[in-house]
């Protein structure tokens, strides 16, 4: 099995019984923040793109480049569909003149021609890229290979029980606004960033355990920002809590706790992969190549500057009303929500900066009185400011997710009161009566199951699964005192009272080993 890189989550895999194209990102993305590092533009694309399969594992614009499909991958090519639940991967793909299409049934070997066999997993939670996320498992040959992008299933050993793993490529760096945006003292900042970073490298870790590959691929990260704006976010200026760490840095932290196998894919790098081992050949020394990471950034700034400047003269729309745009959008989905709106439980204030970098038009989603109006002076819990332009565009091409496009672009702020709250960002990814439904329904049936197995950690006896996202915390369970982390996402519970120390509801059933009863889960959305 031959895997060449072809950049950030992207690669090509050719067997004798095909090939196939996953994740191709190319063009800037969300608002031209994003862009992949190391640069992939110069690649043979007419070449690569020739080929039998295209899988895109979700829609996040740094995976599903629409642009770069419609133009250079071939539209004979089969696509390879995750089972999510809504058809908007299909649609989307059908759009660009795709026509063949595999829906794999979701954890289900796929045997194509030649005796090809593939296997997907779609994670379908609200909080899963854009309504679903996805990794691909493929075998030829007795060579077996797990692409799981920046995917984070709670559990890898569907694909374990499928026989030993020869190449497991996963996400080591972030992907998130969080913390560099919030509106906090540089030392805060810092240390939030920090802590991330470590809980990013500890979660590969684990799951670099858990599946036990001959090889490990460091990929689908980290993006590289070359605005002059955004430019502090790339990592570059000796900042500890900085969050997207490169793969040259991957390699470092994965020697100190003993990994020995990892290999870095740079664009047009090409790994022969055996059941025997793995060979492999790069376009330029890889570690010269991260040794010059300043040079190589900034050769790209200037080159791609035209490119960010024709990006930002398109985003100007004023003839749209920003305050009647947002309200046609969003009252009609307020009136829909219960279990959103519910969790959002307060106002969300939006800070519009006008043209002149000066006047500012304040903007409220109220979710307790399901309407969008002027702000009146009353407290909030969550604050955006951004520039008003960023919202007309939005409203202008009718964006109904607003993380793939303002928020994953970093160019805003934010300051809240109190927890993270995950139904904020869950409502403003569903702008759409599709997503809402989902959603609202996700969440209806998330609230009524109830998790009745416990398992004992430490000196504590705790529910199994993460109130979060129903990690297994067997293996992402940390306790230290009487806090529990669940590793996956990072999530912190209070054990002595269940309550969730990373965001607003979720409480965790918990009881010491030698108490006699459990202190109460509680409501979800409480």
């Amino acid at each position: 099995m031959r895997v060449t890189g072809t950049g950030h989550a992207s690669m090509r895999i050719d067997t004798a019984a095909g090939s196939i194209l996953c994740d191709p990102w190319v063009n800037p993305a969300y608002f031209a923040s994003w862009f992949p590092f190391p640069d992939n533009s110069l690649l043979d694309w007419e070449t690569l793109g020739q080929v039998d399969y295209l899988y895109v594992s979700h829609l996040h614009r740094d995976h599903f480049d629409a642009a770069h499909l419609k133009r250079y991958v071939s539209k004979q090519a089969t696509v390879l569909l995750p089972e999510f639940p809504t058809s908007e991967m299909e649609d989307e793909l059908r759009a660009l003149g795709f026509t063949k299409f595999i829906k794999a049934p979701n954890e289900q070997v796929v045997e194509l021609d030649g005796g090809l066999k593939i296997m997907i997993q779609a994670l379908t939670s609200p909080t899963d890229g854009p309504i679903g996320d996805s990794s691909l498992w493929v075998e030829y040959d007795g060579v077996r290979l797990l692409n799981q992008n920046d995917a984070r299933p709670t559990d890898l050993s569907v694909f374990a029980e499928l026989g030993h793993v020869h190449a497991h490529l996963l996400q080591f760096s972030g992907a998130i606004w969080y913390p560099m945006v919030y509106e906090l003292p540089q030392a805060a900042k810092t240390a939030f960033g920090k802590q991330k970073r470590d809980r990013q490298f500890d979660r590969t870790w684990r799951y670099i355990d858990d599946l036990k590959a001959s090889h490990v691929f460091p990929i689908a990260g980290p993006p590289c920002f070359l605005d002059d704006a955004l430019w502090q976010f790339n990592d570059i200026h000796g900042d500890e809590g900085n969050i997207f760490p490169d793969q040259s840095v991957f390699m470092a932290e994965y020697a100190k706790v003993g990994g020995t196998n990892g290999i870095v894919l740079l664009p047009g790098s090409v790994a022969e992969v055996t059941t025997e081992g793995a060979t492999t050949t790069h376009p330029v020394p890889v570690e010269e190549f991260f040794a010059n990471k300043v040079a190589h950034l900034e050769e790209m700034r200037e080159r791609k500057r035209p490119v960010i400047e024709a990006e930002k003269a398109s985003w100007r729309h004023p003839e749209v009303d920003v305050l009647a745009g947002m309200k046609s959008r969003i009252e009609p989905l307020l009136d829909e929500s219960i279990y959103l709106a519910k969790g959002v439980g307060g106002p969300v204030r939006f800070d519009l900066v006008g043209y002149d970098g000066e006047s500012v038009e304040s903007i409220v989603v109220d979710f307790p009185g399901k309407e969008v109006r002027p702000y009146a002076d009353e407290k909030v819990r969550y604050r955006f400011r951004t520039d008003r332009a960023l919202i007309e565009h939005l409203l202008f091409i009718d964006e109904v997710d607003w993380v793939n496009s303002l928020f994953l672009s970093c160019r805003f702020s934010a300051a809240r009161i109190g927890q993270y709250n995950e139904f904020v960002y869950a409502f403003f990814k569903c702008l759409s009566e599709e997503r809402l439904q989902y959603a609202e329904g996700w969440y209806d049936e998330h609230e009524r199951t109830t998790d009745a197995e416990d398992i004992t950690l430490g000196d504590w006896v705790v529910q199994r699964r993460c109130p979060h996202l129903k990690a297994d915390l067997t293996r992402f369970g940390i306790v230290e005192g009487d806090q529990l982390t669940c590793q996956l996402h990072g999530w912190r519970f209070d054990l002595s009272s269940g309550r969730c120390l990373t965001s607003v509801g979720h409480k965790v059933r918990a009881h010491r080993v030698d108490a006699d009863t459990p202190a109460p889960a509680g409501e979800a959305l409480s």
